[in-house]
């Protein structure tokens, strides 16, 4: 009986994961919420591995407010190395998400190379900016040989479509079509994508640590909110939403606690105008794309 108990945690910790980690586990049963007995409020009470989203002190999101900012002229500038790869478009329960086969390639911080595994949407925004919730974020998940992780986030205002999600609209299309059979673990081959136009030139952005934005809200994250605020279509929001059940359509966790933690903001402009020079991309570790 012990051992099945054990198993059970085990099962239900590692299917919450699979809102931000890659997994092949079965994502029924996550087990919170965002609103109501399971709702953001009560994610540090529902399992003994979601303390975290209860007492910890670098919990994500944030509203990164002006006053809170420093600009660190030691940070470079952000530099993403991606490769044309395999992809599956997946309805994580708390989300949708791209899982990337290998080689998707990376990105360095820090001289450390942390590697995409995936990307997935909130609706509207989880990180707030000078008190702004935008439409929708991207998270653009990275993860080190270590285990650790790395997040790069994009916020999008209502706008102008978003080219890349106009590409996909036939699959998410097709994602919503599964999970309306009742296909708890819906999800549509992507097949070769190219990831590189999301290597667009980043002139600005801010800096933190923080954690997972669902549990167990583990922390240590690196997170790097990029400065453009982009744009998609109100129908390309609701087509993001349209796979999930109605509890996570609106799947944002409110801005938490900065807790003395200080962001920092990289800003190519400042950082030329103060030294006449640009900075200098930093070397990353190549590794050789994984053919599929």
């Amino acid at each position: 009986m012990k051992n099945k108990t054990m198993m059970i945690t085990i099962s239900y910790f590692a299917m919450a994961l699979l809102c931000i980690a890659p997994s092949d586990a079965q994502t029924q049963g996550v087990g919170f919420g965002y609103r109501g007995k399971n709702g953001p409020n009560q994610w540090g009470h529902l399992n003994p591995h979601f303390t975290k989203c209860a007492v910890g002190k670098l919990q994500s999101p944030i509203d990164i407010q002006k006053r809170q900012i420093f600009y660190n002229r030691k940070l470079e500038s952000l530099h993403r190395d991606y490769f044309i790869t395999n992809a599956t478009l997946v309805d994580h329960v708390c989300n949708v998400a791209m899982v990337f086969a290998e080689g998707a390639g990376d990105v360095i911080i820090e001289n450390k190379n942390y590697t995409l595994v995936q990307m997935h949407w909130h609706t509207p925004s989880e990180h707030h900016l000078h008190g702004v919730q935008y439409a929708a974020e991207l998270h653009m998940v990275h993860q080190a040989k270590d285990g650790s992780f790395a997040v790069v986030a994009s916020l999008f205002k209502i706008g102008a479509e978003e080219p890349f999600l106009s590409q996909m609209k036939g699959r998410l299309v097709k994602l919503k079509e599964e999970r309306s059979k009742g296909n708890q673990t819906a999800q549509v081959e992507v097949g070769k994508i190219d990831t590189r136009h999301i290597e667009r030139k980043t002139r600005k952005f801010y800096r933190y640590v923080g954690s997972l934005t669902t549990p167990p809200c583990s922390e240590n994250v690196i997170w790097t909110i990029l400065g453009k605020v982009r744009s998609m279509s109100k129908e390309q929001v609701e087509l993001l939403k349209s796979p999930l059940d109605t509890s996570f359509k609106n799947n944002a966790r409110p801005c938490q606690p900065l807790n003395g933690r200080r962001v920092e903001m990289f800003h190519e402009l400042v950082d030329a105008k103060e030294t006449g020079n640009k900075k200098k991309k930093p070397a990353i570790r190549r590794r050789n794309p994984i053919k599929n």
